[in-house]
């Protein structure tokens, strides 16, 4: 069984991530301090380490030496609310495997975990795997003229000061521009934090948002710094934005116009600079008309807009995501694929994807672990993508048909009416009743000459 140290002074956090592991077959171990978790390492060898980057006695940097000094062959992740970009390189050249900032995405501390014991460190050291990890995480703006439209917009407003409103179907991609608005701007060596609106409780947003006192509710057993004082001169990104609760609106409303903050349970403010990002996949619109969203916070976070489109509105941007998402797959799972063959692209192209880029990536995926050769085959895909596929197929088929008899049935009447008229065009573009122009293209496309 994989084995796991959590370091981190949060005890809710702990908690919550250590149930989640678990339920995912992991054995792990947490420690609430530096001193705790070195002490842990004496009796428990864990497979990796997580360690938030704030510790009440010495930073996850000092732990990371320790660990680097000690026992090289663990790789050690670390996590904050503090998404400090010097930092982060900081660590990253010490040799952390990942950085990630809380709040952590399920996902993607699972697959920061996967990818981490997949590397045989004997192998490959962590600079190389840091590019290779590198070269895989590119920006994908694609060539189609909504996409191009949308990186004009993007590289208008990212030198801006303006609150931007990401809007996009889920899947589409929305924090990668808004980490693309954020890297054009002015602010881009700093923090840029994300908060998933969707997944903050009511009675903990407050605390989320805006850091809480030890003592200042039941479960505060430490001070916490809340996500706009950690993204203090930087972006800061509220995805989901929808998805908060009118109180929590009105808390959020008057932070941006005073752009000051207080932590629960303190008494002072603390001033703070940040921008604002927010994405929906929500009309706020119609949300403001039913009374769902406060429309002076709408108008506050809509000074400009961005639309990103659904995959299926940009399909000539299909190969360009599949090369990348097949590059990014061949580098978390340790595998060789090529490409697709012929018969996985056009299934490809025929289906709807209307979980858009997030489908897109996981199918990519599913496929490269499945395939079992360089190139991904038709049996490596889901059964419904097969399926949609040829359905879509034969109702093509089923048009061209319509279509073709269409065609051949007006074909006969125009020879039938250019007989009955004698061949006199102006007469049979009358009886018709079409112009002499739209008769003469007609003639031209069925190949009839007189």
């Amino acid at each position: 069984m994989v084995k796991i140290l959590i370091v981190d002074d949060d005890v809710t956090f702990c908690l919550m991530l250590k149930t989640f592991l678990q339920k995912r077959g992991y054995e792990v171990e947490e420690a609430f301090s530096f001193s705790e978790g070195s002490k842990k390492l004496n009796t428990f060898v864990p497979d990796i380490i997580l360690s938030d980057l704030r510790l009440p006695d010495k930073d996850g940097i000092a732990l990371l030496e320790m660990v680097m000094r000690e026992k090289p062959q663990i790789p050690v992740v670390l996590m904050t609310g503090y998404a400090d970009i010097r930092t982060a390189v900081q660590a990253m050249k010490m040799g952390a495997f990942e950085y990630v900032a809380k709040p952590i995405s399920p996902d993607e501390i699972l697959a920061t975990i996967v990818a981490a014991l997949k590397v045989d460190s004997g192998k490959e050291n962590r600079a190389v795997r840091k590019v290779k990890k590198e070269s895989v995480s590119r920006f994908v703006d694609g060539t189609s003229s909504v996409a191009l439209k949308t990186l004009e917009y993007i590289h208008l407003v990212a030198p801006t000061a303006m609150s931007v409103l990401i809007i996009g179907e889920s899947g589409t991609g929305k924090e990668f521009v808004a980490r693309r608005i954020h890297e054009l701007s002015d602010r881009r060596d700093k923090p840029f934090v994300a908060i998933d609106c969707g997944a903050l409780p009511k009675d903990l947003a407050a605390s989320e948002f805006f850091g809480h006192l030890k003592g200042s509710f039941t479960g505060a057993i430490n001070d916490k710094v809340g996500q706009f004082e950690a993204a203090n001169g930087g972006t800061l990104f509220l995805d989901e934005v929808g998805n908060l609760s009118y109180e929590v609106q009105m808390q959020l409303l008057r932070v941006l116009q005073e752009r000051r903050i207080r932590r629960v349970g303190a008494n002072s403010e603390i001033p703070v600079d940040i921008r604002i990002l927010a994405a929906t996949n929500d009309d706020l619109r119609i949300e403001v008309q039913q009374g769902n969203f406060r429309e002076d916070l709408f108008h506050r976070l809509n000074e400009f807009s961005v639309v990103v489109h659904p995959l299926r509105d940009r399909r000539a941007d299909l190969p360009e995501f599949v090369d990348h998402f097949l590059a990014t797959a061949n580098v978390e799972l340790n595998r060789t694929v090529e490409g697709l063959s012929g018969e996985v692209m056009h299934v490809f192209t025929t289906y709807s994807w209307p979980g858009n880029l997030r489908e897109l990536k996981n199918v990519v995926k599913r496929s490269v672990l499945l395939s079992k050769g360089p190139i991904v085959g038709i049996e490596a895909l889901p059964e419904e993508l097969v399926k949609e596929s040829t359905k879509h197929n034969n109702h093509n088929e089923e048009e061209r048909s319509l279509r073709g008899a269409a065609a051949k049935g007006e074909h006969e009447l125009i020879l039938q009416t250019l007989e009955k008229v004698k061949y006199n065009k102006t007469k049979a573009a009358q009886l018709l009743n079409i112009d002499r122009k739209t008769l003469y293209n007609k003639m031209k496309q069925y190949d009839i000459d007189f």
